[in-house]
């Protein structure tokens, strides 16, 4: 095969086919644990365990060059992605603002959110924000701290439906589909339609009015049925495998080289970046590794938002402080007894760092929708049990060149 045709290849399938080539480091590592690791090997169907995890070697100018391992990757083992769709939500919105180029509309720009369907609500204010005022600014915020429901729905509705895919599409993610809001339960029409939205200046002058957006396109049905029972809407006992065809799908590889494209920018191959400037990478960088309590405006009761709140990686349950010297880069996932995290994590003082992501399903009694999950006994000693696994293996690999972190953590 001549050199520019495997090149090309190279890149067209960036996403599937690096993730394929090492797949026994992370089995090997985990099978070096048995009394944190055993119970996961021994029955790796039943946890719809997917790990994918890549390592950092810089050069001496800093550059990174990756390497890419993964355990048991699947893209036709369907996963409910939950709250990691938001990330790619808030990296979308701040494209779109780009990509719009009007001026005075951006992610500080107040704008408001009008109802045009039977179960929408007109949105005026935000009483998490200083000023009260609704922003995507304010939006992607709640979205990285607490991972917020309702503030990833705003996103959702100025994005719209048929974008969310076509951008998803033209950065080569084809297959991911961020078709329903979060939480609210609206059926497949309803999820076609978004609200109009409209921005105003300081002064409640309208800059801009987008008009409701309704996705005439065809989606796609899956075939994905989990589960042996599940409740209904209506708090009813359905014995026989919950139906997940027309729910979010997005693959964990590509959910991790979503935060790749934006932890790493400039090595990111030009068709999958996102339309991003500086300033948006080190706005979203910022908001992805603060904490619940490091933050004011939106400010967040310690009791129900503990520094390591959606730190899974590393940190597990544990409602401590995380180690001044851990910065994490992350977004998780909970729902239907599926756990993720996507993650890029940092020791600042020992000069380490790695991403890793993973989804395990964390349901041993089949029924879902019970809220009787095994998270607290499963996923999250998994995840911190994984984080410090690769971490410790990170720490005493030997490296070429240490990282500097100043292009991350300025």
């Amino acid at each position: 095969m001549k050199a520019p045709v495997l090149i090309l290849i190279l890149s067209v399938f960036y996403n599937c086919l690096t993730a394929q080539v090492n797949n026994e480091l992370l089995e090997q590592l985990m099978k070096q644990r048995p009394e944190q690791f055993q119970e996961i090997l021994s029955h790796p169907n039943q946890y719809r365990v997917q790990i994918f995890y890549t390592q950092i070697n810089r050069d001496k100018n800093n550059i990174p060059h990756f390497k890419e391992y993964s355990y048991r990757l699947n893209p036709d083992e369907y996963f409910y992605p939950a709250s990691t769709v938001k990330m790619p939500m808030a990296i979308m919105a701040l494209d779109k603002l780009n990509t719009l180029n009007i001026s005075g509309v951006n992610k500080s720009t107040t704008l408001y959110y009008d109802s045009v369907g039977a179960r929408q609500e007109t949105i005026y204010n935000n009483p998490y924000a200083q000023n009260g005022k609704q922003t995507i600014e304010q939006a992607i915020k709640e979205v990285f701290l607490v991972s917020d429901n309702n503030a990833a729905n705003r996103l959702f509705e100025f994005i719209g439906q048929e974008q969310l895919h076509e951008k998803l599409v033209e950065k080569g993610y084809t297959d991911a589909y961020i078709r329903n809001r979060l939480e609210l339960g609206r059926t497949q029409d309803e999820s076609r339609q978004t609200q109009g939205i409209t921005f105003f200046d300081d002064n409640g002058k309208q800059i801009y009015h987008q008009a409701p957006q309704y996705n005439k396109k065809q989606l796609p049905y899956y075939n994905a049925f989990l589960g042996k029972g599940y409740y209904n809407n209506n708090d009813s006992l359905i014995m026989q495998p919950m139906d997940f065809s027309v729910k979010n799908r997005i693959y964990l590889n590509d959910l991790h080289h979503i935060l790749q494209s934006v932890i790493f920018y400039d090595q990111t191959p030009i068709k999958q970046r996102f339309n991003l400037t500086k300033p948006d990478r080190d706005f979203l960088l910022k908001w992805m590794h603060t904490l619940p309590t490091e933050s004011t405006f939106p400010t967040y009761d310690p009791t129900d938002y503990w520094p390591s709140y959606c730190k899974f990686m590393f940190m597990g349950a544990e409602k401590g402080n995380i180690p001044s010297n851990i910065k994490i880069f992350n977004k998780v996932g909970d729902a239907y007894g599926f756990l993720l995290d996507i993650s890029y994590i940092v020791d600042t003082v020992n000069k380490v760092e790695f991403m890793l992501s993973a989804v395990i399903y964390c349901n041993n009694d089949g029924i879902i929708n019970d809220s009787k999950y095994d998270y607290d006994s499963i996923g999250y000693p998994f995840y911190k049990n994984l984080g410090h696994l690769i971490y410790d293996y990170e720490l005493n690999r030997k490296k070429a060149y240490l990282p500097n972190f100043d292009n991350i953590l300025p």
